[in-house]
């Protein structure tokens, strides 16, 4: 009698970006923290709501650090490995830059799971560092509860090239390079109502690197940049535009979606991470008449995992970044997901 397949995902109780504490709750741990003046090459530190640091190299170009780590999203062990690792190293494209290595950060309940499958989770990193043309070059594991695993990664970037979440200008154009909807196919996976026809779309697009970023950075009139993660698309967008003293406009209409995500949406079948997500930043949002409010409060707060590059761009420069969108970003339409504006009452005004 064969044995039961391990499903990774039922050791967790949360799954991918979807177990990042709520933003209310990281801001009130982090309040009253603060870089320190003794270190003016630190361009980015924890005093900031952005996807890394950053440390001036006083030659032109400046370092990348950052770390990233998650409970299971996938059952499959090397696919969770490859999608953990593609996460973390998205936060290095989201600043503009190119990833140089990465350090795996590893806990396993040696106790509940075999070590074979910890080997497979850093055989699929391993592999998605190839693919970005780094090294997993080392790390670090405990005995833990649950597992986790993730990547500390390290890039650089030009100084002239370094994109910030909180520099985007009033009337910047807002571009998403990937759809939404990938926690709430996982959280179907999870609860095992994910139809045959459904399977591996999610993955497919967690596996996709978000290696436009330092093309984008390159272009002239790209003002800000991050990805799409935990948060959700709400939550990074309020950092941006709330970061650069602005409200934004989002028309929920041309934000784009997975499909297969829609009928989940209208089960109500949603990760507990998108109410935490919700109750953070509400007060922050408004919605006009005309906005479907049930789905867009389910869906606009969706935990992404390696979710897609939010883009602030000028309207001049639209013509090549849609370009560029296009070649690289096909899944999506290479039109404008909505706009800054001047700060209002609201920091994000969602539109039909």
């Amino acid at each position: 009698m064969q044995p039961e397949p391990i499903r990774l995902t039922q050791y967790s109780h949360g799954a991918g970006c979807g177990c990042k504490i709520a933003p209310s709750v990281l801001q009130e741990i982090l309040h009253g923290s603060s870089e320190s003046t003794a270190f003016p090459q630190l361009l980015v530190g924890n005093g900031h709501n952005d996807d890394a640091a950053v440390y001036d190299l006083g030659n032109g170009t400046a370092l990348i650090a950052t770390t990233d780590f998650f409970s299971p999203i996938v059952d499959d062990a090397f696919d969770y490995g490859r999608i953990a690792a593609a996460n973390a190293i998205s936060d290095v494209y989201a600043m503009g830059g190119r990833p140089l290595l990465a350090l795996a950060v590893l806990g396993w309940p040696v106790d509940k799971l075999p070590a074979g499958l910890a080997r497979q989770v850093l055989e699929g990193a391993r592999a998605t560092c190839a693919a970005a043309g780094i090294p997993l070059a080392g790390g670090h594991s405990i005995d833990a509860p649950e597992p986790f695993f993730g990547l500390a990664v390290n890039g650089n970037v030009e100084r002239t090239r370094l994109k910030r979440n909180n520099t985007a200008l009033e009337g910047d154009l807002l571009y998403l390079t990937k759809p939404l909807g990938v926690g709430i196919l996982s959280t179907a996976r999870k609860r095992g109502v994910l139809e045959p026809a459904h399977e591996g779309l999610a993955e497919a697009q967690m596996l996709q690197l978000n290696d436009s970023g330092p093309l984008l950075a390159a272009l002239e009139g790209v003002t800000a940049l991050t990805d799409v993660t935990g948060f959700g698309l709400l939550g990074h967008l309020l950092e941006m535009a709330g970061g650069s003293g602005l409200s934004a406009e989002l028309h929920y209409n041309r934000i784009p979606v997975l499909e297969a995500a829609r009928g989940y949406l209208a089960q109500r079948i949603v990760p507990d991470a998108t109410y935490r997500n919700w109750n953070s930043y509400s007060n922050r949002v408004g919605f006009a008449k005309d906005v479907n409010v049930l789905e867009a409060f389910n869906l606009l707060p969706d935990p992404q995992t390696n979710g897609g590059l939010l883009i602030a761009v000028r309207p001049a420069a639209a013509p090549a970044v849609e370009a560029l969108l296009r070649e690289r970003h096909p899944a999506v339409a290479a039109t404008p997901i909505g706009q800054l504006t001047a700060a209002g009452e609201k920091e994000v005004n969602v539109l039909p």
